[in-house]
């Protein structure tokens, strides 16, 4: 017997990350970073993010848990890529000082 799982305030749309229904730009890997980096319970997250309902952030944090590998690949991805555009975003100035040693 194969149980199927539904997060009632939560859409995964196919190929799109997992994302509130309610707030559509909010997805799962942006709460779940909260969990991975601050440590913040369901209730801390909606103290710091009033428009999140506790029922989005459970919903949320149940995905994580149950698509964790995914999620945290999607988490990697956006780090990596945050870290690529950071380093590729400096100044001509920087980048001649850098080549040179000097920085």
């Amino acid at each position: 017997m194969t149980v199927q799982t539904s997060y009632p305030h939560l859409e995964t749309p196919a190929g799109e990350p997992a994302r509130l229904r309610r707030l559509p730009r909010i997805r799962v890997a942006q709460i779940a970073m909260d969990y991975l980096a601050h440590g913040w319970s369901v209730e801390e997250m909606c103290r710091q993010h009033p428009y999140l309902m506790p029922a989005e952030a459970h919903a949320a944090m149940g995905y994580y848990f149950d698509h964790q590998h995914e999620i945290d690949q999607e988490i990697r991805g956006e780090w990596e890529q945050a870290e690529k555009e950071r380093t590729a975003a400096r100044s001509p100035f920087f980048a001649r000082m850098r080549a040179k040693g000097l920085v």
